[in-house]
């Protein structure tokens, strides 16, 4: 919406300067710039808003909104500390606004922007006819590398290097608080929400906050990461080998830029060749994680349409609710894709490998359509961040139009990250038994009817088109990072016809 100021700008010289921080996915005190630039006003007060539109999204679940509530305890806490109130209001955001105004009569709203599922879109676009009508001025400051109005996309790497390696902000010792009475945190079951996650002993969930945050990065950049390139892919290694940050990214209870340089910072100190090793791998995953989210920014219909409209029409008249409901039970028949999703289901994270596999399985070994799929994926992740989660259900069922198709086959995968099935035995109990399914499909037949249909498409002169449209606007770029950030295309299975494929391996694990 604008841009960073050295000052504040007063609306009208005689007028008190009063600024209300919006907190949405930035919920730390920490590398935050809409707070440091609340300190230079004469009053501020901040605000986050639980949206009866968040609740009532296909992509929301419960833990969702617990993770947040833990990470709002704190926050408003060391904010009290340093002199600045943290309200924390239900209802849409316009009426909430509209009562703060009248409430505390604030000049200015700070907040960073959010590149978020299509109704924080729309709210967004709400919020600043709102603040126009109200000569409220609106000031929004990135806190990733994504890049607001971005033209083009040659040279965003140069330009998502330069922010992270910019200096972080500390936080500010202290603020001219506005007097305002605040209540206490409501809880999940108030807000119709009281069956999930931490507080629930049947579903441990990681905990929220930005000291957790903190010592979760701690612990991976002083020693967590070694082996990290190892353990990413299988199920068994990922949940202890992986940094488990993506949670805290997704809610921004520590910032990307935090993250990077505290990573580049123990690359240069470390005399551990494995632990430097595992590192430079985990910095080159910080940078794809918002090369993706960039192309839910700069199209946000992808979260609704294909990216490739030559592919529309592929799968929609072919939804098997059976199927459907068979997946998102962890009774497909298919051991390895079962144990998965019930881990999932159990766990609210899995590592990429795996989640890839799930998707490619209901993309093609079922023929179901990545749009309801991804809905449910979404309410089983802890971390779901909509401009990884939609870009990736597109490319793992093959409607990017730029990809390579792969298809994982459940029994490889088993047998390369679980050869001695102690993954699947510890979620599926009753395999090898009669109360396990038969498999669902045959894969061979399957998989050549996933193979026909969507190589019969990509060989269209449509497709073709699309694709160099898809191509120009979303395909990396050759980055001239350091070598570190530099990640190789490895797929060895067979090359689809033109355009070439120039986006990275969706195996990589981002986390």
């Amino acid at each position: 919406m604008s841009q960073d100021t050295a000052q504040p700008m007063p609306v009208s010289s005689s007028m008190p300067r009063n600024a209300l921080v919006w907190f949405k996915r930035d919920l730390r005190l920490r590398d935050h710039q809409p707070l440091v630039h609340a300190a230079m006003f004469d009053a501020c007060a901040g605000v986050y808003i639980i949206e009866p539109e968040w609740l009532a999204c296909p992509e929301f679940d419960s833990q969702h909104l617990d993770f947040v509530l833990q990470s709002l305890l704190p926050l408003r806490t060391a904010l009290a500390e340093r002199g600045l109130p943290l309200l924390v209001r239900a209802g849409s955001t316009l009426p909430v606004l509209e009562s703060l105004q009248r409430e505390f009569h604030f000049t200015h709203l700070l907040s960073h922007e959010e590149t978020g599922s299509g109704w924080t879109y729309q709210r967004d676009i709400a919020v600043a006819r709102w603040c126009k009508a109200h000569q409220v001025q609106w000031q929004e400051w990135a806190q990733t590398g994504v890049v607001r109005r971005l033209q083009q996309r040659g040279g965003w790497a140069k330009r998502w290097q330069s922010f992270m390696d910019s200096p972080r902000l500390a936080a500010p010792k202290g603020f001219a608080g506005a007097a305002l009475d605040i209540s206490d945190l409501p809880t999940l079951k108030a807000l119709g929400c009281s069956n999930c996650g931490i507080n629930s002993p049947s579903r441990p969930i990681q905990a929220g906050g930005e000291r957790a945050a903190w010592e979760v990065l701690n612990a991976f950049v002083q020693g967590g990461a070694m082996g990290y390139r190892r353990a990413l892919s299988s199920p068994l290694t990922a949940e202890t080998g992986c940094s488990r940050l993506s949670a805290h990214l997704a809610y921004g209870t520590v910032s990307m830029r935090c993250v990077h340089q505290s990573t580049e910072a123990a690359i240069a100190q470390t005399t551990e060749r494995d632990l430097a090793f595992g590192l430079r791998g985990f910095a080159g995953r910080l940078r794809w994680h918002c090369h993706f989210m960039q192309k839910l920014e700069d199209e946000p219909a992808i979260e609704f349409q294909n990216f490739s409209r030559a592919y529309d029409g592929l799968r929609e008249a072919h939804f098997n609710r059976d199927y459907f409901d068979a997946w998102c039970e962890g009774q497909t028949g298919y051991p390895m894709v079962d144990a998965c999703m019930r881990s999932l289901r159990a766990t609210g994270w899995l590592n990429f490998r795996m989640r890839a596999m799930l998707v490619s399985f209901a993309s093609n070994h079922l023929w179901l359509h990545w749009r309801e799929t991804g809905q449910f994926l979404a309410r089983q992740f802890l971390d779901f961040e909509p401009g990884i989660h939609w870009s990736q259900m597109q490319m793992q069922s093959g409607t990017t139009g730029i990809n390579t198709f792969r298809i994982y086959s459940p029994r490889k995968q088993a047998e390369d990250h679980d050869p001695q099935g102690v993954f699947i035995n510890r979620w599926v109990p009753e395999f090898g038994t009669a109360a396990y399914p038969s498999p669902i499909v045959d894969e061979r037949i399957a998989v050549k009817f996933a193979k026909d249909q969507l190589y019969g498409v990509r060989g269209t002169n449509e497709a073709r088109a699309s694709a160099n449209t898809v191509q120009e606007r979303h395909g990396s770029r050759k980055s001239g990072l350091p070598a570190q950030g530099r990640i190789k295309n490895t797929n060895q299975q067979r090359k689809p016809p033109k355009p070439r494929v120039t986006e990275p391996s969706p195996q990589l694990e981002m986390f």
